[in-house]
């Protein structure tokens, strides 16, 4: 039979309620007292219920994740660092999948039916308009992978797309290559649009050397390989800025197919810097986004946010090159990305 709080009380030779004040956060409970309670607890093998708590708290622990991005392998990595890190902080993730999802409040109805503390959105593609529906609706959020604004509504974590799409290009250029194209992600996307603009910043100062620009379905290696397929079916460019890693690497999967060296006939450049990127098979070339640093500052507004009122703020993190082997060595000429 499962152990109750009346038997840690029996063995702790104290009442039920200082048991319940001993693992009810902010409780008064005697130094004494707490350590006969826990050596009870321990002795017994008692685990606490904290739905039960939470009916006298008023706080389940429960923050809702949220996101649409399944499909892409990034966000394994994404979900595993940010239930570890709300684990150890003592709270407990409840993983809500809105793929194909279109109404914000549908999402929150969701979520207030589990009674959340609060909610971390960790999406590029989900519309602002997600969560900012949370916060509307009174639940602290924080929009992980978000849209950096100057003054936003909600807090948003992150890095520059801007700066990133800028980066790429420069990078590009500083190659010596004369034909760049960029093939980006989903056009409804705001990280697609960011690095859109940033990378054409850039490129209108050399319009002689814009190949053009296309938009695949999705932050996927199948959207990624069938829309260079189609591209290739055409006059190509040299080299490519693909909206993220997985578009690169199935982007890099349709060149080799067909019968194209890479970088030697054309390059490629990706942003994340996810681990496949990595791997000795694509040994991809591309821009590192800082995840861990990410989730870390996400879930500590996340508790932040618990604590108190905090007002919404912009975190954002600077992206980095990683060179590897897709695009071919900086141009002699040049020293450094223009």
């Amino acid at each position: 039979m499962a152990i109750t709080l009346k038997d840690v009380a029996e063995r702790a030779g104290v009442s039920r309620s200082a048991v319940s004040r001993t693992f009810t956060e902010g409780a008064s409970v005697s130094e004494e007292t707490r350590a006969k309670v826990r050596q009870a607890a321990d002795e017994l093998g008692y685990s606490p219920n904290f739905l039960a708590s939470s009916l006298t708290t008023g706080r389940t622990k429960l923050i809702g994740l949220v996101s649409d991005n399944f499909r892409n392998p990034i966000f394994l990595n994404v979900f595993d660092l940010l239930t570890r890190s709300l684990q150890a902080r003592g709270l407990r993730p409840l993983l809500v999948n809105l793929t194909d999802e279109t109404d914000p409040a549908r999402s929150l109805a969701l979520l207030q039916q589990y009674s959340v503390d609060a909610v971390i959105v960790a999406s590029s593609t989900l519309p602002e308009s997600f969560a900012h529906s949370f916060q509307d609706a009174g639940v602290p959020v924080v929009h992980s992978f978000g849209r950096h604004r100057p003054n936003p509504r909600v807090h948003v974590v992150g890095i520059d797309n801007v700066a990133a799409g800028r980066l790429a290009a420069q990078t590009l250029l500083s190659r010596g290559y004369e034909s760049i194209a960029m093939m980006a992600g989903p056009a409804g996307a705001t990280s697609t649009q960011d690095r859109l603009a940033g990378f054409m910043q850039v490129m209108a100062e050399h319009p002689g050397r814009l190949a053009g620009t296309t938009f695949a379905e999705a932050y996927s290696f199948q959207a990624g390989r069938e829309e260079m397929a189609r591209l290739l079916s055409g006059e190509r460019a040299e080299a490519y800025f693909c909206g993220d890693d997985v578009l690169s690497i199935g982007a890099l999967s349709a060149a080799t197919s067909a019968g194209l060296r890479v970088p030697d006939d054309v390059g490629f450049i990706g942003v994340n810097d996810m681990e496949m990127a990595g791997w000795e098979s694509n040994n991809l070339t591309t821009l590192r986004n800082p995840i861990e640093e990410i989730v870390a500052a996400s879930t500590s507004l996340v508790d932040d946010m618990l604590a108190g009122v905090r007002p919404p703020e912009a975190h954002l993190f600077p992206c980095a090159l990683v060179e590897r082997g897709t695009l071919r060595p900086v141009a002699a000429d040049m020293d450094s990305p223009l």
